[in-house]
């Protein structure tokens, strides 16, 4: 089909959802999706993200949560840019509130050779008159009356005198949040509770480095220099992030952790946290709250004997040093990229002998075929992040799994039919149900090394049967096979977000959350709670890999500031 073809295919169905939208032509709006279509709206027809499968919930949605005023106008398709297929990019407005947005459409022809929406994407870009913009992008002071860092103090001075947001967590996540925010001129305050941003990555375990391309896991407004490695060390990592802390002018207390249930008071719309700082204990009182406290405390299962055990037993997160433990026989408990990484660094420092204990089932993808799959496709190095971020995004989760479920495993498969042979042979189980979700960091291994030594034999794999108890030598599993051991790891997750949250906010606070968890998939397929509404006023929770933070940061930062402005 020629270029003008579709560029005319695509004008004529984005003029007539305009009419739709302009008149509030409900029917008509909703008549321009397939009967199975998706919409995925982010801010644009509620303060929410919502994705909406099939007509009726799609009728549904925007009859329930949308004024006449809400609907955008006009659309705007930029020439022929965008279009691959018959599927493009717009932008729009919104009358109520004043706001600018962006969306993405995929089109296919339904049983009568009509052209409607396969996807719909919209997305809130900007408040009008409050778009994103540095404090003082000039760079020079007037009379240079003022050096930088006097500049710098002041405004650090007025954010603790009184902080907007409280940002509790230094990492990425919180890191990019605060960035944020810091350009759409909002005062936060991150507490961080190690005494140097980066810790919670120079701490974790020696061998350690992002499983994901440099590329895909890059930081919000400053992407990673061209000679930074594919594979980020820990190390180098957590440097970058203190640096970018000093570079964005973040204002971070560091050694700083709340000392007792916060308070939040309905009336003024503030909360009272109590701060210790150092050597001090401060009281603050922002109007949001965010939590960018990473994962769970470390998930130790109890069986009994674990405390007759006579050698080493500790949990991943405090995996430190495998050469104190040359020669010695090692069990790791867990099948996941934590514990890959362990028998990997174990085998490196010549452990007499290394066995993984798998208790379930794992989706294993290799690095290589990631990289030639998923990262190529979502993550080309000619195409600016945020443009990236944005098409990633405007693909309903839902949807996306759906499609993974055929094409996306086959291919998989085929890149890495080898490397699963070799592990079925070596008696490690194989799932796939860990690739739908492997956004979601569950259930997976992102192979970068292990699966070779497993199939070598120089990880040996103990599977299908439960451990039964401990004893001074060892692990004895169910069926009656023993495994003796001078080191035991246990890799097995972290606790779910929400023992995190309770212990720091109290119950009756968590009891007023949105159910089920922190973090997962909804029934429409967006991420509990993170970065949208928490079911407490004033409370957010900034979770999740670095895309997640990088993009999802923009509408939590709309959302706080429409607060601030009195439209939502």
């Amino acid at each position: 089909m020629a270029s003008e073809d579709l560029h005319s295919i695509s004008t004529d169905w984005l003029k007539s959802l305009e009419v739709a939208s302009s008149t509030a032509d409900t029917v008509s709006f909703v008549n321009h999706f397939l009967s199975d279509g998706w919409f995925r709206d982010l801010l644009c027809f509620s303060w929410n993200h919502r994705t909406l499968s099939g007509l009726e919930k799609i009728r549904e949605f925007l009859s329930q949560t949308i004024t006449l005023s809400m609907l955008p106008s006009p659309f705007k398709l930029p020439g022929s840019q965008g279009i691959e297929g018959v599927q493009g990019a717009f932008t729009f407005s919104i009358t109520n509130p004043a706001a600018l947005g962006r969306g993405f459409f995929r089109l296919v022809q339904d049983a009568d050779k009509k052209w409607k929406a396969l996807t719909l994407f919209t997305n809130m870009q900007d408040l009008v008159g409050h778009k994103e913009s540095p404090p003082n992008q000039h760079g020079l002071y007037e009379d240079r009356e003022i050096t930088w860092e006097e500049d710098v103090d002041a405004k650090w001075r007025a954010i603790e005198a009184d902080p907007t947001v409280l940002i509790v967590g230094g990492g990425q996540s919180g890191l990019m949040c605060a960035a944020r925010l810091r350009m759409l001129g909002i005062r936060a305050l991150i507490i961080e509770k190690d005494a140097r941003v980066g810790d919670c990555w120079r701490q974790r375990y020696p061998n350690l480095t992002l499983h994901t391309p440099a590329s895909q896991s890059s930081i919000l407004y400053s992407p990673y220099p061209i000679n930074f490695p594919k594979y980020i060390p820990k190390g180098k990592l957590a440097d970058f992030l203190e640096s970018y802390a000093v570079n964005q002018e973040l204002c971070v207390w560091l050694s700083s952790t709340i000392i007792s249930i916060p308070i939040y008071e309905a009336l003024s719309a503030r909360w009272t946290v109590e701060v210790q700082h150092g050597d001090q204990k401060v009281i603050l009182n922002p109007k949001h709250l965010i939590l960018a406290t990473g994962s769970g405390s470390p998930h130790i299962p109890t069986w009994s004997g674990m405390d007759e055990f006579q050698g080493a037993l500790y949990h991943s997160d405090f995996h430190k040093d495998a050469e104190q433990f040359r020669g010695k026989r090692v069990i790791v408990v867990g099948a996941g990229n934590a514990s890959g990484d362990i028998c990997q660094d174990f085998v490196a420092h010549g452990a007499a002998e290394v066995t993984l204990v798998q208790r379930s089932a794992t989706c294993v993808v290799s690095s290589a075929a990631m990289e030639k799959t998923r990262f190529r496709s979502l993550y080309p190095n000619s195409t600016p992040m945020e443009e990236l971020d944005f098409r990633s995004n405007s693909m309903p989760l839902a949807f996306l799994l759906q499609l993974t479920k055929s094409d996306g495993i086959r291919h998989m498969k085929m890149l890495d039919q080898e490397l699963h042979d070799g592990l079925r042979q070596a008696g490690f189980n194989l799932t796939w149900e860990g690739f739908l979700y492997s956004r979601l960091g569950s259930g997976t291994m992102l192979d970068i090394g292990c699966g070779k030594l497993i199939i070598e034999g120089r990880v040996r794999v103990k599977q299908g049967q439960d451990i039964s108890h401990f004893d001074k030598d060892g692990i004895t599993f169910k069926d009656g096979f023993k495994l003796s051991a001078d080191v035991i790891v246990l890799a097995t997750g972290n606790e779910p977000i929400m023992k995190t949250a309770r212990a720091l906010l109290g119950k009756e606070i968590t009891d007023q959350l949105l159910p089920p968890e922190v973090w997962g998939l909804d029934s429409e397929g967006e991420l509990n709670q993170a970065y949208r509404p928490s079911g407490h006023p004033g409370l957010w929770f900034a979770v999740g890999p670095f895309g997640a933070a990088r993009f999802f940061s923009k509408h939590l930062g709309l959302q706080i500031l429409a607060r601030e402005l009195r439209i939502a």
